[in-house]
Parts: C-alpha cells; sequence; structure tokens
C-alpha cells in the first residue's frame, strides 16, 4: 500500500513542479500516465484520468487557456483526482 502512496505523491509532486514551470508539461503527463497505471484503482479511475491528461495535451496548442479550456481548471481537476485516488487507496 505504502508504495502505491509513493507513487500517487510522486505523482502529485510533478503537477505541483508543472505548474510551478519546473518540470514541462510532457514530462509530468508521462509521469502520470505511466504511474496511474501501476495503481490498484477501478477501472473509472484511468477513464477520468485519460480524459483529463488528453485535455491538458490539447491546451497547449491554445497556450493554456482557451474558451474550451482552461489549464489551470484541469490542474485543479487532477489534483481532485489525486485525492480521490488516495482516499480509495487508504480505503479498506
Amino acid at each position: 500500500m505504502s508504495t502505491d502512496l509513493d507513487t500517487l505523491s510522486r505523482m502529485t509532486a510533478a503537477l505541483d513542479a508543472c505548474t510551478r514551470g519546473e518540470l514541462r508539461q510532457n514530462d509530468m503527463i508521462q509521469l502520470w500516465r505511466h504511474g496511474a497505471a501501476t495503481l490498484p484503482l477501478p477501472e473509472k479511475f484511468g477513464v477520468v484520468l485519460a480524459d483529463l491528461l488528453d485535455r491538458i495535451e490539447a491546451s497547449a496548442l491554445f497556450s493554456g487557456e482557451s474558451c474550451s479550456f482552461s489549464q489551470q481548471g484541469l490542474f485543479d481537476n487532477l489534483q481532485l483526482w489525486a485525492g480521490k485516488a488516495r482516499d480509495k487507496l487508504t480505503t479498506p
């Protein structure tokens, strides 16, 4: 279990670094895709995460903000996803 929480912590640290401009967005996305694939979460978590990451990739084409995409909103949703994943991983 702690390995899973360590993975999730690395994912959220990468998100924080990306938000601060210290990590390239593509590197953060790659880390999230790989890390999430190792977590024992229900399938719906993977579906939601894939959608969020795809939208973040697309938002880069619009300089992060457009009428269709708010990069900060997507990052906020990744934080929410991580919180729900942590709850799921720690609930027996």
